[in-house]
């Protein structure tokens, strides 16, 4: 079992930038798929940007160009570098890790996120 904590989310003006991490503990961190999603009011859950236990990453047509997941095996973390934010963009941002043995995936608590000015 792994645990998630989100940090990183905050106000910031449209065109600004955050950055969120993901911290993991508890478990083999090589071995899972971890992937941020969010959800805006009154929204579904929506897949963000995943990044696999290989590197290879892909990202919601909405946030290609700005948005970056990046993961640090060694340190347990997954970061979402968030570049040029739009108010379309305030959501709270989940992360999910999916074990690729066990196929049990797990959600952090959430980070909220908005885009105003």
């Amino acid at each position: 079992q792994v645990r998630l904590v989100e940090s990183g989310g905050g106000l910031v003006q449209p065109g600004g930038s955050l950055r969120l991490s993901c911290a993991a503990s508890g478990s083999i961190f090589s071995l899972y798929s971890v992937a941020w999603y969010r959800q805006a009011p009154g929204e579904q859950r929506e897949l963000v940007a995943r990044i696999t236990t290989v590197d290879m990453t892909n990202y919601a047509d909405s946030v290609k160009g700005r948005f970056t997941i990046t993961r640090d095996n060694a340190k347990a973390t997954v970061d979402l570098q968030m570049n040029n934010l739009k108010p379309e963009d305030t959501a709270v941002y989940y992360c999910n890790a999916y074990n690729v043995r066990t196929f049990r995936d797990y959600w952090g608590q959430g980070t909220p996120v908005t885009v105003s000015s």
